[in-house]
């Protein structure tokens, strides 16, 4: 089960919760499913819908592609309630939502909009703690313009909600296929870590955010899991449900030449990210806690023996892994 999404709250409002999707990649496809699942109807955008995947159940595709100039239809998003916008920025740095998509949410007025954003807003902190108020210092490039983009979001007069995620793991984004292949790559790095989480606890994070009472919502949110760690320590364990062997450890400084710009540009950075906003104060309960959770979850969808999540109400009765 999704831990913490009290569909009963969502759909108990005045008006009924009708979702848009923007950006019909991983993370954007299981937070349709498992919002369906919960009894939420909605919209999810695609760059071409003739060719993407049928949606769940009580949902349809848009069009929406920005290096074409592609927009949604305003009448098929007439009695949309609430936005989520999972698009990264364009090319020059800008959020391509409120580029091309600006005037038409303000015509929708939702009644909340979350953005997903990156914890590589923060930059490096050599492996220190860090939450929603310590400082940012991205590195130029990509979490840079993330930060960009945060600010614009929040400069509108939008109910805008920033998500801060750090490396998205799940079913086909797992370790799995790279070491039953043998093309995996076990590198340490002393003293780094990574934190992770499960695609479908940023959905379940994100239902129940959604669901909160205006006054309990935050600006900024982290969502990440329990238990920031090495990457082989991630990779040993997959390595264990697999019941094969790992490949030779490589120290990272001699294989980072061979690495790809994007690899080496999230080891050059440390940092342990707290999730006390999101399970402490907002109450939100982690369905995946740590990796080892995860893994084996995803393992089990990949595999077929997995039972597929359903949602239950939170604690409060509110509201790829690198």
């Amino acid at each position: 089960m999704i831990e913490s999404v009290n569909s009963t709250s969502v759909l108990n409002r005045d008006r009924p919760v009708k979702l848009l999707v923007l950006g019909g990649g991983y993370s954007g496809r299981r937070l349709a499913a498992l919002a369906a699942r919960a009894g939420i109807a909605g919209v999810i955008s695609h760059r071409d819908p003739s060719a993407a995947a049928a949606p769940p159940p009580g949902w349809h595709k848009v069009g929406f592609d920005s290096g074409s100039g592609l927009r949604p239809d305003p009448t098929a998003l007439t009695d949309i309630t609430h936005v989520v916008s999972t698009i990264a920025p364009d090319r020059e740095g800008h959020d391509p939502v409120l580029s091309q998509m600006g005037d038409l949410l303000q015509t929708l007025r939702p009644q909340w909009l979350g953005y997903l954003s990156t914890t590589g807003v923060y930059g490096d902190s050599g492996g220190a703690w860090v939450d929603e108020h310590s400082p940012c210092q991205p590195r130029a490039g990509r979490s840079a313009n993330r930060l960009t983009c945060e600010q614009a979001w929040l400069a509108t007069d939008l109910p805008v909600q920033i998500f801060r995620l750090p490396g998205i793991y799940g079913p086909g984004r797992s370790p799995f296929a790279t070491l039953r292949s043998g093309s995996s790559r076990l590198l340490h790095r002393p003293g780094h870590v990574f934190c992770r989480i499960h695609v479908d606890d940023i959905g379940g994070a994100l239902l129940h955010c959604l669901a909160l009472p205006d006054q309990r919502r935050q600006p900024l949110v982290n969502i990440s899991d329990d238990v920031p760690c090495p990457a082989s320590e991630v990779l040993g364990y997959a390595a264990h449900l697999l019941n094969c062997k790992l490949p030779p450890l490589q120290r990272y400084e001699a294989a980072a030449a061979e690495l790809s710009p994007m690899a080496r540009s999230f080891w050059s950075e440390s940092r342990r990210v707290r999730n006390d906003l999101l399970t402490r104060q907002l109450g939100y309960r982690l369905r995946y806690p740590t990796y080892r959770e995860g893994l084996r979850a995803a393992l089990a969808e990949e595999d077929g023996t997995a039972v597929l999540p359903e949602t239950h109400r939170g604690a409060e009765g509110s509201g790829s892994v690198t």
